[in-house]
């Protein structure tokens, strides 16, 4: 994998499910767990109940947020896209299957794709799922936690 160094420009959690996520300038991820009172970290996300990794933390790169709105006239806030943590500079899907470091000490392991689904366009706008599709970021587990802030590095491992 070449070598990259990208950036956290977001991080925003919900505290319930289908609640509008809130904009946070740190967060503290908890290995096995999530990011501390994010609706998947107290287990009461629209899928937690589903089997299966990758439900800890989520990201989306900002310029498919961008690319959205350049491409097909589609504008989505950051915290519209419900995913954890916008990055600037991530090549996010090939990060499947790897570990990569948010700031100096948070490792995150890539799980899967995290595709754009019926619940996100019901909460946005038509077209978002469609104009998303297999750039909508990616759904991680939290490996080694701490702190992370907006503004610290994303790297790979």
């Amino acid at each position: 994998m070449a070598k990259w160094v990208g950036q956290i420009a977001f991080i925003q959690i919900a505290a319930m499910a289908t609640e509008k996520l809130v904009l946070v300038r740190e967060v503290q991820a908890v290995a096995g767990e999530g990011l501390e009172g994010d609706r998947y970290f107290k287990k009461i996300g629209t899928y937690s109940n589903l089997p299966g990794g990758g439900r800890q933390v989520t990201l989306i790169e900002l310029e498919s947020v961008e690319a959205l709105k350049r491409d097909l006239k589609i504008g989505l806030e950051p915290a519209q896209t419900r995913r954890n943590i916008v990055t600037r500079g991530v090549p996010l899907n090939h990060l499947v299957g790897r570990q990569f470091r948010l700031g100096r000490k948070v490792v995150l392991q890539g799980v899967r794709l995290c595709e754009p689904c019926n619940h996100l366009e019901s909460l946005t706008l038509k077209g978002v799922r469609d104009g998303l599709l297999h750039r909508a970021g990616l759904r991680a587990d939290i490996m080694t936690g701490g702190i992370i802030r907006v503004g610290d590095s994303v790297t790979p491992v």
